[in-house]
């Protein structure tokens, strides 16, 4: 066979052969599925356990926002075990806590054990089964389609929110939270622990998901590729920070709107059904939004991309605020679902870009902190501010001027690696 030949022979199979990264995004985007949409899909279990326990409103509401931070702080440490022992090991590891927690939650009576049980280690074992845990794997696997791999669990994200809600409220009504509780952990088993052992893989191909002619031009250019560096340096640089303070504010604009977006819409004068069908339209379009948004991250610079889905979700909080009829609300909500749920995704591809698959992980994971601390605030903020001055301007107004800062910084951040170039040699001439 000619040089040529053989170059067109590889080219083509290469474009029919099924590339098994797939497999992994599809079981990644199934695993985010269920643990997103356990540990954002609470409403339902709130009412059913308050009453079954003998809580408040308030402590239970206390324990749930504990949780949710234990869920932000458990993650750094996801992904420094991930790339330390691997992706397979903290998902089964993960998967086991999540059985511990749950078996402890249905017998826990008192409110420590219940904070510890439900709060503290069932947001353990989901951050480790998170798409934090997942990041890292996927982003070995792929390089010329790692935005559109990476978008695919933001998609599992919102399919967690508007499936799992629903479903987790019929099998609560049909056989109690503490049977749902035990049945979701049955799932969560059958779902993960062959997706570990049978799908996960660390280690990728050489040239993961590249064709042919992207692997020639790869290979002239290879003594420009940048060092990694170490974990300590990297959380110390200036892009490491521009990612945390967008993701800070996406996470103040997601669990705000999820908190009081509602409350809001029926203060300014919609009913509870139009109030929760415009919240429930940004919902659906992300899922439309996330499939467009990963084919544009291949092509277009992604710090654009993340500057873009800030900026339109400001304008979007403002634009809630100020609506006046259905068509407006339906119309703002539909434009603002089109960004909602893809700058958790971009903002993972540019630090693998930067710093490179190595350190994604632990990055991402000390990264989504600021997500979960921006998530509190939030839920404080809408509370206070409304109840102090009678607005919620306070905290939707704020949400939006954060979002556009967002869009600002992200526009500074790096194309590529270049703070990761190790120094040119010093001549001794």
């Amino acid at each position: 066979m000619q040089p040529e030949d053989k170059e067109k022979h590889v080219t083509q199979r290469h474009a029919t052969s099924w590339y098994f990264g797939w497999n992994i995004v599809a079981a990644a985007t199934l695993l985010t599925l269920l643990t997103v949409g356990m540990r954002l899909g609470i409403g339902p279990f709130f009412l059913p356990m308050a009453r079954d326990l003998g809580f408040s409103r308030s402590l239970l509401a206390g324990i749930i926002a504990i949780g949710m931070l234990c869920y932000g702080l458990a993650m750094p440490l996801a992904g420094y075990l991930v790339g330390r022992y691997g992706t397979r090991c903290v998902l089964l590891l993960g998967t086991a806590i999540v059985v511990v927690s749950v078996i402890w939650t249905v017998t826990a009576r008192s409110p420590l054990a219940f904070l510890l049980a439900f709060g503290v280690l069932m947001s353990a074992g989901l951050a480790f089964t998170s798409p934090v845990a997942l990041t890292s794997v996927i982003s070995r696997w792929f390089t010329r389609q790692r935005g559109m791999a990476l978008f695919f669990l933001s998609t599992g994200s919102m399919a967690g929110m508007a499936i799992m809600t629903p479903v987790l409220t019929f099998a609560i009504e049909s056989f109690g939270w503490k049977m749902t509780l035990l049945g979701f952990a049955a799932l969560f088993v059958a779902v993960t622990v062959p997706a570990a052992l049978l799908i996960i893989r660390d280690t990728a191909p050489p040239h993961t998901d590249l064709l042919p002619e992207q692997i020639a031009a790869g290979a002239a250019t290879k003594a420009a590729v940048p060092e990694s560096l170490p974990f300590g340096k990297a959380v110390r640089t200036a892009p490491f920070w521009k990612i945390f303070l967008g993701l800070f504010a996406c996470g103040f604009s997601m669990n705000l709107l999820g908190t009081h977006g509602v409350p809001m819409l029926m203060d300014h004068g919609f009913d509870a059904m139009t109030s929760s069908l415009g919240i429930g339209v940004i919902g659906l379009v992300a899922i439309v939004g996330t499939l467009v948004l990963g084919r544009l991250s291949d092509r277009l610079p992604r710090r654009n991309i993340l500057a873009a889905i800030y900026f339109i979700r400001g304008l979007g909080f403002f634009a809630l605020l100020l609506v006046g009829t259905h068509w407006e609300l339906y119309t703002a909500a539909a434009i603002g679902g089109l960004v909602w749920a893809g700058s958790i995704a971009t903002s993972s591809a540019i630090l693998a870009d930067v710093y490179g698959v190595r350190l994604v992980g632990v990055m991402y994971g000390c990264a989504y902190l600021g997500h979960q601390i921006g998530a509190m605030i939030s839920s404080w903020l809408g509370g206070w501010g409304f109840e102090t001055y009678g607005t919620h301007w306070i905290a939707f107004g704020a949400s939006g001027a954060l979002l556009l800062i967002a869009a600002a910084v992200s526009l500074r951040l790096p194309l590529k690696g270049f703070v990761l170039m190790a120094p040119a040699p010093v001549s001794n001439r």
